[in-house]
């Protein structure tokens, strides 16, 4: 009876998915060259999406269905930055407008639950976008200021001895 939804949840799982990995290379490389603050956003993001995928999960296996944990599209191996958050903002409005829809097609499904599942998604993606959007015009308004900043202040910490190895 629920099989589109099952299927559409599963869609948003690979999706979500695919977004824990990209966010955590994104961290990862961040972190490596000195952008705490930018390393912090994609760490914390990818968290959040981790609970999507769990919001999801639960769902699907109320619904009598088979959670598929297979992402939806490799890692891009991205190094600069300012692409870092173009990549983020895009996957983001896309993923947005994708539960928008899908959110539809479940009420259309006689399946209300699924729907605010789909809703609650929203809501939190077009928060993200909201973050990495502002990132991008810290970085046009600022240009590689706005980056020094981040490993200046990641210096002073190292040498006050708060940061580590």
């Amino acid at each position: 009876m629920h099989e589109k939804s099952i299927e559409l949840l599963n869609k948003a799982v690979a999706d979500e998915l695919s977004a824990v990995h990209q966010y955590m290379y994104f961290h990862f490389h961040c972190e490596d060259q000195g952008y705490d603050l930018l390393s912090g956003l994609f760490f914390k993001t990818a968290i959040e999406e981790m609970g999507h995928i769990e919001r999801c999960a639960e769902r699907i296996l109320f619904l009598g269905g088979e959670v598929e944990m297979v992402a939806a599209v490799p890692v891009q191996k991205i190094h600069e930055v300012k692409k870092m958050l173009e990549l983020a903002r895009k996957m983001e409005e896309d993923s947005a407008k994708d539960y928008n829809l899908w959110a539809n097609e479940c009420s259309a499904n006689a399946d209300s639950a699924s729907k605010k599942v789909f809703e609650g998604l929203v809501d939190d993606e077009e928060r993200h976008f909201d973050q990495y959007d502002t990132e991008m015009e810290n970085i046009e308004k600022f240009g590689e200021r706005y980056l020094a900043l981040q490993s200046i202040e990641r210096s002073k910490a190292l040498g006050a001895g708060a940061g580590g190895e």
